[in-house]
């Protein structure tokens, strides 16, 4: 038999396509070729393949040998094929037995030594595995990763030769085993001294998954509060998890398989470029608002971002989703994630301050604020501000506030109350859910137009108080959205206008 099958995995966004490696054995001057839309690292295995199988103590076929990658229009980049070809080639000249290739699927690059390298993307392989009711092959650096695919047979091996000999039957592969995972909560909320304000509006944006943006003078606390927002959010669920997980197995950048329960947060600099936000590239990569889904990702110092670095978070607030496109393919990553910006009040940072210490003209102030659009505030459902505390505030030996599991406690509940409605966190919920969900009394509705009519707000704008309102009931455990609830939500939208941003 001169021709072998053997099944592997590309990757493609978060996905992981189906494979074929065909190889065929011809007759004619030795060469080698590989076929396929292969990129440069898939065109070069022709030689790690080579150099391989003889240090396995295997014979390379000194005849014409086709690779063929299917499906064809489908790209293939990485050394994850390298393994998958060699096995190929080994079959289809009788080395190793044709038939044991059925049942597995292989992902692995090769050293020259035959050694088997880890490779990016295993775990969307080994959850794609097992709905294809295959067992995988993997090498041992990635075999913690496979292991979290619970469905999956996932095996390991450390060279060419081990697989090869598993093959045979002359040799069982250990199981591929995922580390005891843990979750650290991280920093607790009682470490925050005063800003009462700030720590509500924190808790409402953990209850209903709302965006926030923290507004205050240098040093008051703004990323001390960020920083305490994952340990406020329920656990993630299993799915959740390998959802995130995923992202960060094809990032490139390693996935931890010991932490994938927690919930991701990211700060990225605000030097980061749009690419580096969104994600692209040739191979397109995920960004760092992927790399936030299902956690946070904080912005620090918002007005100092390029404007096109903003921008681009515009849809993927609104969508949960972003889509890169580039000539050969495109790819879709989500990007559920929950936003926590900070800034300063104006240039110098102490607009409004007690202190009077600012001397920024009110050009200055309107051309500071305006480096953030309109539409992206419209897209942020609570602005706060974070004023600065006299020293006394600070005191170690002072009143203790609310722990972490203490606020906690109440955001599950609240969040228990909303997945019981609609299956979602209240940020989530489309137009009409909103309707449905948050309807208002006469007097309520009133007050409401009176206020969207004062502050010139939008429709979005508007959907957006009543889904915050609607939180807030949830928190207090009412069935119903209170005047008191309305008008707490509505407080929350004061940088909407440039001239009601902040006392200049």
């Amino acid at each position: 038999m001169n021709l072998a099958l053997v099944h592997s995995r590309a990757r493609s966004g978060v996905r992981a396509p189906a494979v074929r490696v065909e190889v065929h054995l011809s007759g004619g001057l030795p060469r080698m070729s590989i076929v396929g839309l292969p990129e440069a690292a898939v065109r070069e295995a022709k030689d790690r393949v080579r150099a391989a199988i003889h240090c396995a103590q295997f014979e390379f076929p000194a005849r014409v040998i086709t690779v063929n990658l299917a499906p064809a229009d489908l790209p293939k980049d990485g050394g994850r094929f390298d393994l998958p070809i060699a096995l190929g080639i080994l079959a289809a000249s009788g080395q190793i037995p044709l038939d044991a290739l059925g049942d597995y699927e292989f992902l692995g690059e090769l050293g020259l030594t035959g050694e088997l390298r880890a490779v990016d993307g295993v775990l969307p392989a080994a959850l794609a595995a097992a709905q294809a009711g295959r067992k995988l092959i993997v090498p041992i650096g990635n075999g913690a990763e496979a292991a979290l695919a619970r469905d999956v047979e996932a095996t390991t091996a450390r060279t060419l030769l081990e697989v090869c000999g598993a093959l045979s039957g002359n040799k069982v592969l250990p199981q591929a085993i995922a580390p005891p995972s843990r979750r650290e909560r991280g920093p607790d909320l009682a470490d925050v001294r005063g800003q009462a304000h700030a720590r509500r509006a924190l808790e409402v944006a953990a209850a209903g998954n709302h965006h926030l943006l923290l507004v205050g003078p240098p040093g008051c606390g703004k990323t001390l509060l960020a920083s305490r927002l994952p340990g406020l959010l329920p656990e993630a669920s299993e799915a959740e998890a390998l959802e995130a997980a995923a992202i960060a197995s094809v990032s490139g950048r390693g996935l931890d398989p010991a932490r994938w329960l927690e919930r991701p947060y990211r700060s990225p600099h605000h030097t980061a470029s749009a690419v580096a936000l969104v994600g692209g590239g040739a191979e397109p990569r995920p960004g760092e608002i992927s790399l936030a889904h299902r956690g946070v990702l904080f912005l620090d110092e918002l007005p100092e971002w390029s404007r096109q670095a903003l921008e681009v978070l515009r849809e993927p607030l609104e969508s949960g989703v972003v889509t890169i496109s580039r000539a050969a393919r495109q790819s879709e990553f989500p990007a559920r994630f929950q936003l926590v910006a900070a800034m300063n009040p104006c240039p110098c940072g102490w607009a409004g301050d007690v202190s009077g210490r600012c001397r920024c003209g009110t050009e200055a102030i309107r051309r500071y604020r305006a480096r953030i659009s309109g539409p992206l505030l419209d897209r942020i459902d609570l602005h706060v501000d974070v004023p600065r505390l006299p020293p006394s505030a600070l005191r170690e030996d002072g009143p203790r506030s609310e722990s972490s599991d203490e606020v906690r406690a109440r955001v599950e509940q609240a969040r228990a109350t909303q997945h019981d409605r609609a299956g979602k966190p209240n940020a989530q919920l489309t137009q009409a859910e909103t309707v449905a969900a948050c309807r208002l009394a006469p007097h309520d509705q009133a007050l409401l137009e009176r206020a969207i009519d004062a502050l010139q707000l939008s429709a979005r704008s508007l959907h957006r108080i009543l889904r915050v309102a609607r939180t807030i009931a949830d928190l207090a455990g009412s069935p119903d959205i209170a005047t008191a609830h309305l008008t707490e939500a509505i407080g929350y939208r004061r940088l909407d206008r440039g001239n009601a941003a902040l006392p200049a």
